[in-house]
């Protein structure tokens, strides 16, 4: 998707200067990062093992678990190799704080596999690359939004938990590149679920799709944040939001609203269910009314699309357009054909001035707009 072209309105300067992504990927690691491999070897010779309560190389779980440093105290010192390393179905990777620079894909053959954070705090461990859309490729080319993401999961059955996924590649640093999308993860498994997960970028952040147009893969985040400016939670996934803080990010490349889109979902017209978020909050680094709610994707592979959200329960914060909190990205389908809809939300930015920009639900339709109408027979929720 593309940067929205600079507005006329709204003020014509930020006084706040925005924090660098890159910077705040790195302080973010916090004291983990700060003891260093060498002092986490100290720990782990006076008997406190890098991985918490999940064991360790010589005390594992299961045959089925590896561990992951990037110190080598693990079985392998890169996330990638320990996926390399799990063949077959329901292996779990323990990963120890540090950050991951490297790009990571779980193939469709590694089902069932889970992720964890080993200190309890996805602030402690990340997994980050700044590859954009329009970098170019070393054998030729550019990598395209999918080819930029940091991780690719494509695997069903896929859990991470109180993990950092994070793209730190900045605009400011590379003047001359047009295709800014820069994905944190793109998600296309069904039954794929992010509990306190963190998803860092700008633009095209969190890509929840599906491996194909008549597949309707399920994903689940509960407790995550996700951040960025542009279309930044996207794709046509099935996809509900529980509990989750998404916050828009200022930016210094513009002069004027808009300055972004929160939501971009490009749903299929044969799938019933899109993009729920319930119970979360949207904050903002940026003006008042400086970002819309969503725009629907209609990409051009598939033309049929009928882009479907749903917000409800949720706090939008000051800095979405509550007179106009939706726009359209193709003036060939406008928003109202779309399936955009809202229900009791509260916040200054949830404030509804003018009735037909915001489409609401009656009690009985919000009715079959959970998460269990969405998800099914599948209960991720269940002993989170």
């Amino acid at each position: 998707m593309t940067v929205p072209a600079p507005g006329t309105s709204g003020t014509s300067g930020i006084s706040r200067t925005p924090v660098s992504r890159r910077s705040f990927v790195v302080a973010s690691v916090g004291a983990a990062l700060a003891l260093g491999v060498s002092s986490q070897a100290q720990a782990h010779a006076r008997g406190r093992s890098p991985f918490g309560r999940y064991g360790s190389p010589s005390a594992r779980l299961d045959e089925r678990t590896l561990y992951v440093h990037p110190g080598g105290l693990g079985d392998h010192a890169t996330v990638q190799a320990a996926v390399n390393a799990a063949s077959g179905s329901g292996c779990t990777l323990v990963i120890a704080p540090g950050t991951y620079r490297e790009t990571t894909a779980v193939s469709v053959a590694r089902t069932d596999m889970t992720w964890i954070g080993a200190s309890g705090e996805a602030r402690d461990v990340v997994v980050v690359h700044d590859n954009a859309a329009g970098t170019p490729k070393p054998g030729g080319g550019t990598y395209g939004t999918t080819g930029s993401a940091t991780t690719l999961v494509q695997a069903d059955g896929f859990t991470a938990r109180d993990l950092t996924f994070a793209n730190d590649w900045l605009r400011a640093d590379h003047p001359g590149v047009s295709g800014t999308q820069a994905v944190a993860i793109k998600v296309q498994g069904d039954r794929s679920a992010f509990l306190r997960c963190r998803f860092l970028g700008h633009q095209d952040t969190l890509y929840a799709d599906s491996m194909a147009l008549g597949t309707f893969a399920r994903q689940y985040y509960r407790d995550c944040y996700v951040e960025g400016d542009v279309d930044f939670v996207f794709g046509r996934a099935t996809a509900v939001y529980e509990n989750c803080h998404f916050r828009t990010l200022t930016r210094n490349d513009l002069a004027g609203a808009p300055y972004g889109f929160v939501f971009a979902p490009s749903t299929a017209g044969a799938n019933p269910r899109g993009y729920l978020v319930t119970g979360g909050r949207i904050s903002s680094e940026a003006p008042d009314a400086y970002y819309k709610l969503a725009r629907p994707w209609v990409p051009s592979s598939d033309t049929t699309a009928r882009p479907m959200l749903t917000v409800r329960g949720t706090r939008l914060g000051a800095g979405i357009d509550a007179v106009e909190p939706y726009t359209n990205m193709s003036s060939g389908f406008p928003w109202q054909d779309q399936r955009f809809a809202e229900y009791r939300n509260t916040g200054p930015g949830a404030v509804v001035s003018v009735p037909e920009n915001r489409p609401q639900l009656t009690a009985a339709e919000a009715r079959s707009h959970t998460r269990e109408a969405h998800l099914g027979d599948w209960t991720p929720w269940k002993g989170c």
